[in-house]
């Protein structure tokens, strides 16, 4: 059986919105003719509640490709909820979805609408011939609270098939932060691929011997290094026992650093202005383009009076600009703060972040309670007014003291 994995198409986010979608698009289109089923580990959507407009055009989406004829068809379903498709799209709900525990996610409520199968905390099995697949999911959860759930799950390989074991978290080995993130080893033995979502680069690993197979996103959302690559998704064959990436089209995203000493503000704006005209010439598709400005800039120097917004609108209609000066330090500023630039925090998430500290400062203090602080993170980080947000975290606290 051929199973293509689509991953992190996080539709809705606003920066790319347009290219988010065409690209998702895409990837759904070329994964229901080329594979016998599609598995999606995460973050379908990028926000936990997406506006009408936004699910509206993911329906019409999902809508197609559950059309399709596939090479397979789910024959079997273990778990709490009903499903109402036998088509093979199978989904879990990532970080971006994931909401306060007895309420419905995004994810849910296109398994409602028959449009694929939420597999989280349950086992789907596809069929086709004699052949069949069996993937567990385990959506996307808080990644103090991931090992337990994994012990209270329990998740065992079903005997006779080919097993999945789809998960959407940080892994220790890809994000060296936190003992709280998952180890390789810790993950459940005995299945015969492991796919994750979250991460938005492509990496090929093992786990008990076996593949792990992590496609990425299918749009640029971090500006990150590691997302220069080709965007796209993968194909796992169960009988050969191997797996191609397929490329979708996708914008440019190209990353140039700039180094200065003791610069002026008009040294920098002249090295910045150098480097866009040199992209520009190079002609094709409107690129994205990160310039990261770092070394030392003169005494008086203020990062706010440098101008690169309005550089960046100059040349807006040729490319998409943006400007890290994280790096870029004022003569005599403390170099404690670029120590921490230095540091690997670049490459995690910002919500994973804030998530991670918030955990931090729970641990560390004598609050006791037995609601998690990715409760009150999911309630904080919502979308939802300021008034109501505040409302919402305060009447957890107060329950909880009560």
């Amino acid at each position: 059986m051929k199973i293509a994995i689509v991953s992190d198409m996080h539709l809705g986010y606003e920066r790319f919105s347009e290219d988010a979608f065409l690209q998702a698009k895409e990837a759904l289109h070329k994964a229901s003719e080329s594979a016998d089923a599609i598995i999606i580990p995460g973050d379908i959507f990028d926000k936990r509640y997406p506006k009408p407009d936004i699910i509206s055009q993911v329906m019409k989406i999902f809508r197609e490709i559950s059309s399709k004829n596939f090479g397979a068809e789910v024959t079997e379903y273990s778990g709490e909820n009903k499903i109402y498709t036998k088509k093979p799209i199978v989904a879990i709900p990532g970080t971006h979805e994931r909401i306060a525990k007895g309420k419905e996610n995004a994810v849910q409520l296109l398994s409602l609408a028959g449009l694929l199968i939420d597999t989280s905390e349950a086992v789907t099995t596809l069929s086709k011939g004699d052949e069949k697949v069996c993937i567990f999911g385990l959506g996307g959860v808080s990644e103090e609270m991931v090992k337990a759930e994994l012990e209270k799950l329990d998740p065992k390989p079903v005997a006779g098939a080919f097993n999945i074991f789809m998960f959407h978290q940080s892994t220790y080995e890809l994000l060296p932060f936190s003992d709280s993130f998952i180890k390789y080893s810790e993950l459940p033995k005995g299945f015969d691929l492991y796919v994750c979502g979250h991460m938005h680069n492509r990496v090929e690993a093992k786990v008990h011997g076996k593949t792990l197979l992590i496609p990425g996103s299918t749009v640029l959302t971090q500006l990150k290094s590691e997302e220069q690559g080709n965007k796209g998704f993968m194909i796992f064959d169960t009988k050969d026992y191997t797996h191609e990436f397929i490329k979708i089209n996708s914008r440019p995203f190209i990353i140039k650093e700039i180094s200065v000493n003791n610069a002026t503000v008009e040294k920098v704006i002249e090295e910045c202005r150098s480097v866009i005209s040199n992209e520009i010439l190079k002609g094709g598709v409107k690129p994205i383009l990160k310039i990261k400005i770092s070394g030392v800039a003169s005494k008086g120097f203020e990062k706010a009076d440098m101008g690169l917004h309005s550089l960046a609108a100059k040349y807006a209609k040729e490319a998409i600009i943006s400007f890290d000066t994280q790096s870029l330090s004022i003569e005599g500023e403390d170099s404690r703060i670029n120590e921490l630039r230095d540091g690997k925090v670049d490459s995690m998430p910002v919500k994973e972040l804030g998530l991670h500290m918030l955990s931090e400062k729970f641990n560390k203090s004598k609050t006791k309670g037995s609601f998690k602080p990715s409760d009150l993170f999911a309630i904080l980080s919502s979308d939802e007014s300021k008034d109501k947000v505040l409302k919402t975290a305060g009447e957890l606290l107060l329950e909880e003291n009560n």
